[in-house]
């Protein structure tokens, strides 16, 4: 099967988050899924410098394409570390995780 290449749709990050922060409640909830939210800017990014498609990813990783768009998204369900690992290998790619002191309130 021939792979296929995507050009991804122009996302401005930035000018979503100013708008969105406009709304009740928007920092409260965003911040509270901050980590989930890295890790599924993580994962657009690596497919998007991969070139691929969600159903060449998907192919690679022996699932489905709603599999990997609900793995992209940071929704209820935050994917585990073997999932993150056939997906970085799909987009080629490896995981790496730290563990990063808190800083002490005084």
């Amino acid at each position: 099967m021939a792979e296929i290449k995507y050009k991804p749709i122009r996302h401005d990050h930035d000018a979503f988050l100013k708008k969105a922060r406009k709304r009740r409640g928007f920092q409260a909830a965003y911040h509270a899924r901050a980590v989930e939210y890295a890790v599924a800017n993580e994962m657009l990014a690596a497919r998007a410098r991969a070139g691929l498609t969600q159903e060449v990813v998907a192919s690679r990783m022996g699932t489905t394409k709603s599999t990997v768009s609900r793995l992209e998204s940071a929704g209820k369900h935050a994917p585990s570390l073997t999932s993150l690992k056939k997906y970085a290998k799909a987009v080629g790619c490896k995981v790496e995780i730290r563990l990063v002191p808190q800083r002490q309130a005084r």
